[in-house]
């Protein structure tokens, strides 16, 4: 058999929704026998565990292999950066270290291979590529959050440290308490309290919870959906440009016209 039709076989399994919806179906089952893992389980159930993670770590590398000789051009394979990270991924499972010091190693590597799951569904890379390509302009949203932070924190040190030092002791302590504030985690007790000896110190929690829960996260959220809606836009531009490749456009026909139209003239001459 020739390696094109090698090739096309395995691109064909690959391309196979079944095969992507199966592929799935051992990610997921891969973490719940993750999960397993963490309770303490007789040595039957234990032994048997071992056993489907080896099974799934064979999966895997099958899988791989199917995608990378799916691959027309094998260097291809290697250009995205998904790939790379599911191999080495697999490779690294592969190495026994069930009784070595790098144990723990081997079982973080096994964790992260729920990650898979961003690899093989478009909608998870949508997401996370668009999460990434935010970062810069959450940057400096955050670094607006740290500065109103800091400086309610520095307020309420200098006013309600005689009031509770464990909440308002320093700088430091009095950010991880508007945290908690911002996060409305028991919040109104910490303000009821600093309400006890200053009755106006509601209008404090409350413009700070405007301003962070309400707007910077607001804002956050914002600029998290224009990104994945110009994300979504960018992947609808590339399937109709691989649609419409080959196909003439408007001014081809508009040339291939003048030229014929010159070819009558000369012919009528």
């Amino acid at each position: 058999m020739k390696n094109s039709d090698l090739q096309a076989r395995f691109n064909a399994i690959r391309s196979n929704k079944i095969f992507e919806l199966f592929v799935v179906g051992i990610i997921i089952f891969s973490a719940l026998v993750i999960g397993a893992k963490t309770y303490n389980l007789p040595p039957f159930l234990a032994g048997t565990i071992n056993v489907l993670d080896i099974g799934i770590t064979v999966f895997f590398l099958v899988e791989i292999l199917v995608r990378f000789f799916g691959e027309e051009n094998k260097k291809n394979f290697f250009k995205s950066g998904w790939n790379i990270f599911d191999t080495l991924i697999v490779i690294i499972s592969l190495i026994p270290v069930s009784d070595t010091e790098m144990a723990l190693v081997g079982r973080l590597i096994r964790i992260f291979r729920v990650l898979r799951m961003i690899s093989i569904i478009p909608e998870l890379r949508l997401l996370l590529n668009s999460l990434l390509k935010a970062l810069p302009q959450l940057g400096y949203v955050m670094l607006l959050m740290f500065i109103i932070f800091y400086i309610y924190a520095a307020v309420g040190s200098t006013f309600f440290l005689d009031i509770n030092p464990e909440l308002w002791g320093n700088i430091s302590i009095s950010m991880l308490t508007l945290f908690r504030v911002m996060t409305f985690e028991d919040w109104t007790d910490v303000m009821y309290e600093t309400m006890a000896v200053y009755p106006l110190s509601w209008a404090y929690y409350l413009s700070f919870i405007f301003f962070t829960t309400f707007a910077f996260l607001n804002m956050i959220i914002g600029i998290v959906v224009n990104v994945l809606e110009e994300e979504r836009q960018n992947e609808r531009k590339e399937e109709e440009a691989l649609e419409n490749a080959g196909q003439p456009t408007i001014e081809d026909l508009q040339q291939q016209l003048t030229e014929i139209k010159q070819l009558l003239q000369q012919k009528s001459h």
